[in-house]
């Protein structure tokens, strides 16, 4: 299973299994997975949604509901096996010597206790510390976990702190007794990469500095390569590969691990070609395949895949394990048994003659007046877009990245006019948005949200979702062709006919995604924003979704305004990029020239702190983390709003908001000192 030696052992799982007993049948979340955590060991535990990840971390905790069955052979903690002892004997290990920290820290953190009574906690209940000490160790643990001021913060509530600083309390919440393992469930996906960058590195430093053993949950490969020693690889309730992360990274073993990889966007490869896709969707768990269960998905299957396979030693390590009956073929032909990255962007035909859009100083301000406790009365305007130009061309993709607050969201919803712009022009194939002549390019220009659970009636079938359009607008007025029309859709994005009887619900997260593309397309758009389109989806789902969006660009000169704040999507898609901070634009260029020679530091910074899926590039790159948080959009810095958290500000940087210089063919940079950042 390991080479941990023995008396460096803190967890020892074997055949842990979990059912959860429902009304319409039993779903076996786990089945007989067995691994080990080292003192001191960073274990990182990937796979797709579904796969049991979090129910495995939730049954270690005894956390789970009490339909849930758990059964093992043991699971050792220390050398005691934590599944038999009492839920008293358990409430005294969890928070003292095991703690978790979970995935939204809005919702486990407690809105009506202040950050100083959760934090406090622990302390008095584990610890019987005096109400003094525990103070003094809270304001101790902030400081650790890099939030500032910590005295005056342990007044405030959760709702006062940012995503990042929330993330941080529950940190320091999990590390307040000096535990020996940390159970992280996505601690870091909804942060933006700098936030991600800190928080990793804060635990990465605590595991190896305090030698507490890390088990961290996630989907998110570069951040497995930066910072796990080992790798468990999930699927359908299954381990199916585990071992050391470099030997996982540089020779995977199982088609699953190797599919995984390869559908990942990566910073450190040039912009071009068709991500891997793995097909198909995981099985129902609660009637599972017979036999291997990526059997039905997998590109090497064949009759020896009815049995079951077991975890057999790889390359002559012992400690990498792979389920599979095909490991020595999934080793030598890796590269080509999922679909080659062969097709180009240039396919694409981009008119340059006349832009589509045109964005002219945009300007999207709010007035805020509120009452918060330790604020009191706070008023003022955010400046949410302050000064955007940019233009998007036919059969073009512009990216728009920066941390969450600079700005994206506002932009998009503003040239939809889904928020009235404060100043400003905009002009969308030769209309002029400002005026009321909107609704005439209504049509013409889609949305595809985020979060496609909340933008798709639940009460309306996928089929009238997908009508309503084509109704409200007159687009197909004879029944008959909306039907055909409808089917035509959802096999243009992937899905299947039958499914238009189907309610949201009843799809997974990439199947309701690709319904919002298929309501934006039924309109016939000539340019489709996506707001954050594939930032909560899995990494194979996500590259379905994205060769998708390229496939219908290059069909029907569709032009997108890609916002996103994941570096490595950007690329892979955007023509251009456009960079922003605090309402205002860094730094834009051509995609490649902008990733290849960044020259704001504030794009330096994104692109350091956005992790490449490869352990040897990570552990041996130089990074620039930012320190610090966002500024208040109330209170921006004078002068250049990047000021507070740059390595390189001088007190010009204070004065002046620097304008945008050019920095190379359609490359431009707000920052006064670009000529000595040049070679720095």
């Amino acid at each position: 299973m390991s080479n941990i030696d023995d008396k460096n052992v803190l967890l020892d799982v074997k055949n842990l299994n979990v059912e959860f007993k429902l009304k319409n049948g039993t779903v076996r979340a786990v089945d007989n997975i067995s691994f080990q955590v080292g003192k001191g060991e960073f274990l990182a535990i990937v796979g797709e949604s579904g796969c049991g990840k979090s129910v495995t971390a939730l049954s270690l905790m005894r956390l789970l509901p009490r339909i849930a069955d758990i059964s093992a052979d043991h699971i050792k903690f220390d050398g005691v096996d934590i599944s038999k002892v009492t839920e008293s004997e358990m409430r005294k290990l969890r928070g003292r010597r095991i703690s978790m920290i979970f995935q939204e820290p809005m919702t486990s953190l407690n809105p009506v206790l202040t950050i100083g009574d959760q934090l406090t906690e622990p302390l008095l209940t584990h610890l019987e510390m005096s109400e003094k000490e525990a103070n003094a160790r809270t304001i101790e643990l902030l400081g650790m976990v890099g939030i500032p001021e910590p005295e005056k913060r342990l007044t405030q509530y959760p709702h006062q702190f940012s995503g990042g600083m929330r993330q941080r309390v529950m940190i320091a919440i999990g590390l307040a007794c000096e535990p020996d393992l940390i159970i992280a469930d996505e601690p870091t996906t909804a942060l933006d990469v700098t936030i991600q960058a800190q928080i990793l590195e804060l635990l990465k430093d605590i595991s190896s500095r305090l030698g507490v053993a890390v088990i961290m949950i996630t989907h998110n490969l570069g951040v497995v390569a930066a910072y796990a020693d080992r790798v468990n690889v999930m699927y359908a309730a299954r381990i199916v590969e585990q071992g050391d992360a470099n030997q996982i990274f540089e020779k995977p073993s199982h088609p699953y691990t190797i599919g995984l990889l390869r559908s990942v966007p990566r910073m450190d490869k040039p912009r071009g070609g068709r991500l891997a896709t793995i097909d198909g969707l995981p099985p129902n768990l609660m009637s599972p395949p017979v036999g291997c269960r990526f059997k039905p998905r997998c590109p090497l299957a064949g009759d020896a895949c009815d049995n079951v396979p077991v975890l057999e030693t790889q390359h002559g390590k012992e400690d990498h394990l792979a389920a599979c009956f095909f490991t020595d073929k999934a080793s030598k032909d890796g590269s080509t048994i999922y679909l080659a990255e062969t097709s180009t962007h240039s396919s694409a035909e981009i008119n340059k003659e006349n832009p589509l859009l045109v964005v002219d100083g945009l300007e999207q301000y709010f007035s805020v007046s509120f009452r918060s406790g330790w604020l009191s009365n706070t008023s003022g305007t955010v400046k949410a877009v302050d000064g955007v130009s940019f233009e998007v061309y036919p059969g073009q993709t512009v990216g728009l990245v920066g941390e969450s607050g600079c700005g994206k969201t506002s932009v998009g919803r503003a040239i939809l006019h889904l928020n009235k712009a404060t100043g400003g022009k905009m002009q969308f194939n030769d209309v002029d948005l400002n005026s009321n002549s909107v609704a005439l390019v209504r049509q013409d220009m889609q949305v595809i949200f985020q979060d496609p659970f909340s933008s798709l009636n639940p009460r309306m079938t996928i089929g009238e979702i997908l009508e309503e359009p084509l109704k409200v607008h007159n687009i197909v007025l004879d029944p008959q062709e909306r039907e055909e029309k409808i089917s035509d859709l959802l096999l243009k994005v992937g899905l299947y006919p039958y499914m238009r009887e189907r309610y949201p619900h009843e799809l997974s997260g990439g199947q309701r995604q690709r319904v919002g593309i298929a309501r934006a397309l039924s309109m016939e758009p000539k340019l489709i924003i996506c707001d954050e389109p594939v930032s909560a989806l899995d990494v194979s789902v996500q590259a379905q979704i994205i060769n998708l969006l390229e496939d219908l660009q290059r069909e029907l000169g569709i032009a997108y305004l890609f916002i996103a704040h994941d570096l490595a999507v950007v690329k892979h898609i955007s023509h251009k990029v456009i960079v922003m901070y605090l309402g205002k634009i860094m730094e834009f260029g051509e995609g490649d020239d902008l990733y290849s020679n960044p020259r704001h530091p504030y794009t330096r910074a994104l692109m350091d702190a956005a992790p490449i899926p490869d352990p040897q590039i990570e552990r041996n790159r130089v990074k620039i983390v930012l320190k610090g948080e966002l500024p208040s959009p109330l209170n921006p810095p004078k002068g250049c709003v990047f000021s507070s958290r740059c390595n390189f500000v001088t007190d010009a940087c204070r004065a002046e908001m620097p304008q945008l210089q050019e920095c190379g063919n359609e490359h431009q940079a707000a920052c006064i000192k670009l000529d000595e950042l040049e070679n720095a």
